[in-house]
């Protein structure tokens, strides 16, 4: 049975908690949440075998956590300080995808981040076209046009990949959630990431899947090692977006011991 948490600012937030030893929270990145992603529940199943808390949640507007719009950065954050504290008071944040740039913010924000792994953080240079997407993203959902808003979050996927997408039935409805994701994207690109995440003195470890898409993934990992003094980004196994748990496990494993020093 989830474990719930509520955050201050009012949401309910279900998550799945195992192990025990240094905490390691996954964010998803757009659209997931933990009935539809067996790939993260397995790896947090293997990772508190070797030693660590871990924690999957589903965020907020997502599976278990029922919430109602808008969503916003600040629920998201105040999710992540709520879990963060119900886990001892800091730990490692997992980003995959849009789920990386929230991590970043969280870092940023002040939240007590002890490192971040951050897997295929699909980031762009400033001034790439995230503010214009992210307005038109928020008009749709405004507008009650889910099934469009989920399109055009999409719409740089391959065609049979937002078929597949829109056919599992939560999705279209819980197309309002993917406005945080954007919103964090805007963030991201709001500065160069040298100014923007200058601050940060956490390890940080970026990881690409040894079949990725490069021309976006393998650039913002450069850009992101560049930009925050120790930072490191490797490949990894993993294809199409996602990550292999077995290694991955093991990573997070050696990457929580060496952040909780």
């Amino acid at each position: 049975m989830s474990s719930v948490v509520t955050t201050s600012l009012n949401d309910r937030v279900a998550f799945d908690l195992r192990g025990e030893g240094p905490a390691v929270i996954f964010v998803a990145g757009a659209g997931p949440w933990r009935e539809i992603d067996p790939t993260t529940t397995e790896t947090a199943e293997l990772l508190a075998q070797k030693g660590c808390t871990t924690v999957v949640y589903d965020r907020p507007g997502r599976g278990e956590s029922v919430a109602d719009g808008p969503f916003t950065l600040d629920r998201e954050l105040a999710a992540l300080s709520s879990l963060i504290e119900h886990v001892g008071g800091t730990a490692v944040l997992c980003g995959h995808s849009s789920g990386c740039s929230i991590s970043l913010l969280a870092a940023i924000r002040g939240l007590p981040v002890a490192g971040l792994a951050l897997w295929e953080a699909p980031l762009a240079p400033p001034d790439s076209g995230a503010r214009e997407w992210a307005d038109e993203l928020r008009a749709l959902i405004a507008a009650g046009d889910n099934k469009a808003a989920l399109t055009l979050y999409m719409k740089d996927m391959p065609p049979e990949i937002l078929e597949m997408v829109a056919s599992i039935p939560a999705m279209v409805p819980q197309a309002p959630t993917l406005q945080p994701d954007a919103d964090s994207l805007v963030w991201a690109e709001s500065a160069p990431l040298s100014e923007l995440l200058a601050d940060i003195r956490i390890p940080v470890l970026t990881m690409v899947g040894t079949t990725s898409y490069d021309d976006v993934m393998v650039p913002a990992a450069e850009m992101i090692t560049a930009a925050i003094p120790g930072a490191t980004w490797k490949r990894m196994p993993g294809a199409e977006h996602s990550w292999e748990p077995g290694p991955m496990a093991d990573e997070l494993a050696r990457f929580a011991s060496q952040s909780a020093r």
